[in-house]
């Protein structure tokens, strides 16, 4: 049953509502592009702003884009009428076929990074194309650790997701309001409101993704710390630069 009034729904809002604030992610008059691709995090975030949208003190507007990539079975129809028929928005559907390409340069190797990529530019031109103010991503508290521990294992580097960024070419500011939801509730979510989601068949079976890794180390940790997740949320905005070896960030030399 669809019930943005429930007490999961109204408390994954104000969460969400909190760091919006808190980061200043929503401004009078702002034009929101929400990224949806068919899965239970972007349509949560969706649902959920509409919702913000209606009882907000500013005003703006909210545009939905889905990109079909031309994956093979791409089936959106029966997503794109839940969301009209539950959400009230009319999704605007891309077509690019990024996955012939992908295919293609990746040669059976993870698509994911190369996949991303091309998604980002394609949904961020058509945000400046369309003058949207603001791109909205449905990632969440999980997303940002598991990026975390990504970029520290793999990487050497402490780089998470922040809740807002330009992008590299300056034209965009993105936006992450579910950055502080747990990835818990918006399954959840995703059951209470019988989401209907579209599964991503480009790299849906591949094994052996850094990220599956991660996830799963996190699991195993949870049995033993389990306030793990939301510790690590909190490190991340909970940063010492004086704690750290960054000289960039920190003037040791002063001291």
């Amino acid at each position: 049953m669809f019930d943005l009034q429930s007490d999961l729904a109204s408390r994954v809002r104000r969460q969400m509502v909190a760091t919006i604030s808190k980061y200043k992610l929503l401004e009078n008059g702002d034009h929101v592009m929400v990224c949806v691709s068919g899965g239970k995090d972007s349509t949560v975030l969706l649902a959920s702003l509409a919702e913000v949208q209606r009882r907000a003190p500013i005003q703006f507007s909210i545009g939905a884009v889905l990109l079909d990539q031309k994956q093979p079975g791409f089936q959106a129809e029966t997503y794109t009428q839940w969301v009209k028929t539950n959400i009230g928005i009319e999704i605007e559907i891309i077509q690019q076929d990024t996955y012939s390409i992908v295919k293609e340069k990746t040669q059976g190797r993870i698509y994911c990074a190369l996949c991303s990529r091309l998604r980002r530019g394609i949904l961020y031109e058509h945000a400046v194309q369309n003058r949207f103010t603001k791109v909205a991503l449905g990632h969440h508290r999980e997303d940002a650790a598991e990026t975390l521990m990504l970029n520290m294992f793999y990487s050497g580097k402490l780089q998470a997701m922040p809740p807002k960024f330009k992008s590299d070419d300056g034209r965009n500011i993105v936006i992450r309001p579910l950055l502080n939801v747990a990835e818990a509730d918006v399954e959840k979510l995703k059951q209470q409101w019988s989401i209907p989601t579209i599964p991503c068949n480009l790299c849906g079976s591949q094994d052996g993704l850094k990220r599956k890794r991660v996830k799963a180390l996190l699991q195993e940790l949870e049995s033993e710390i389990p306030f793990v997740r939301n510790s690590i949320a909190t490190a991340i905005g909970n940063v010492r630069p004086s704690h750290l070896a960054d000289d960039r960030v920190w003037d040791f030399q002063k001291l």
